[in-house]
């Protein structure tokens, strides 16, 4: 390759990750500014613990189903930007219809909808990352979710600036968040796909899959071992919110939200890059360890001082585990089958997101919130054994 060459590529690289990320940002600012404000806002129209379980893993399990069948269509059609382009569109819309509902039912249905489209999205996205920087992709995705996080940052101080100081109400808050929501279609216009080979000598779905190597099939198996333990993080805020006397409970449940996202945002690049160095299952089996820790502490401690370690440690465990397991899927799968692989990954894990927040509000209702955050360490240090005996045969690092 010559010094012309090189330069080009490398601009291209740049320039689609900072681009994807842009775009990233820009939908986390208006998803982050809703995120810690559902529970508070379910909780108004109604809702309880077992609802929170229910739009906690609707918003992941119905999206995921389109994750794999997207991914595919990517590889079969050798197109990765329309398809993100019109998940992204997807999202702005229903975020927007977010704010209207009258019941946690709504919330349900317009909040599960708005993760359809991130179902169509994250597959071919990814795609586009992983050949953007193929020697790298644990940088890349690291760069890409430090961007996102950082979104989320923002996000949530947007939202609390709005709670706080202008003295907004919550549905006003969503409101503005569903119209900010379209800015992040922009960016999309500077991302420049890499031509692929075709997927199109995979005539069905089901053979594609069969396609893919077995290894990554137990790698998968680990990670939804993990996805089970991993229930959404409104439990988490709910522990706080139950155990320590504030005065305005929902702006505290958005700067706990904001102390996970600074954490996750710092940590999610050199974490990419240590991957990168060392392998991909040590770093994300040392993830799921810390998430069982985490769960552990939430588990034990009420306090607030101890609240905030534990929330910069949970932003640490996604910095650790959500780029490098993509980054990881990556690595195995054919390139002809990339977002495929990317795709069946997500709706694996994605799917099982239901039943974790499902049984997280089970037990926390039924047991306790300890039981709840037992679960999650047990199953977090079962995925960790998985993923170290899945990776050890193939791994060359």
């Amino acid at each position: 390759m010559s010094k012309k060459d090189g330069k080009t590529a490398s601009q291209m690289e740049k320039r689609n990750i900072y681009a994807l990320g842009m775009t990233s940002f820009l939908n986390d600012v208006s998803s982050d500014m809703i995120a810690p404000l559902l529970p508070a806002f379910i909780n108004s129209l109604g809702g309880g613990s077992v609802a929170l379980g229910v739009v906690g893993g609707l918003r992941d399990s119905i999206s995921s189903l389109l994750k794999v069948f997207s991914g595919y269509l990517a590889d079969r059609w050798n197109r990765r930007k329309p398809i993100v382009f019109a998940g992204y569109l997807i999202s702005a819309v229903f975020k927007l219809l977010l704010p209207f509902s009258k019941s946690w039912v709504h919330v349900a249905f317009f909040s599960s909808a708005e993760r359809v489209g991130k179902g169509i999205r994250t597959a071919p996205r990814d795609a586009i990352i992983a050949e953007s920087m193929p020697k790298r992709k644990g940088e890349g995705f690291g760069i890409h979710r430090a961007m996102d996080s950082l979104g989320a940052v923002v996000g949530s101080i947007v939202a609390l600036f709005l709670l706080w100081r202008m003295s907004f109400e919550i549905r006003s808050v969503l409101i503005v968040a569903g119209l900010l929501s379209f800015a992040s279609l922009i960016p999309l216009l500077l991302v420049r796909e890499e031509r692929v080979k075709s997927g199109k000598g995979v005539e069905k779905l089901g053979l594609a899959l069969r396609s893919l190597p077995p290894e990554l099939r137990w790698v998968v198996v680990a990670m939804t071992v993990f996805a089970l333990a991993n229930f959404s993080y409104m439990f988490f805020i709910m522990k706080v919110m139950n155990s320590v006397s504030v005065v305005n409970a929902t702006i505290t449940a958005v700067v706990f939200y904001i102390i996970f996202n600074v954490s996750y945002t710092f940590f999610a690049v050199p974490f990419g890059v240590l991957s990168d160095r060392i392998g991909r299952g040590e770093v994300i089996s040392l993830g799921y360890l810390l998430f069982s820790a985490v769960c552990l502490g939430f588990y034990a401690l009420s306090s607030i001082p101890a609240f905030i370690l534990l929330f910069l440690l949970y932003g640490v465990v996604y910095a650790i585990v959500d780029g490098n397991q993509r980054a990881l899927i990556a690595d195995i799968a054919p390139p002809e089958l990339k977002a495929t692989a990317l795709g069946a990954f997500h709706t694996t894990v994605g799917l099982a997101s239901l039943p974790a927040s499902m049984v997280a509000g089970v037990l926390w209702s039924s047991v306790s919130a300890g039981a709840t955050f037992a679960y999650g360490a047990v199953m977090s240090l079962v995925a960790a054994v998985l993923l170290v005996a899945a990776t050890r045969k193939f791994e060359r690092r």
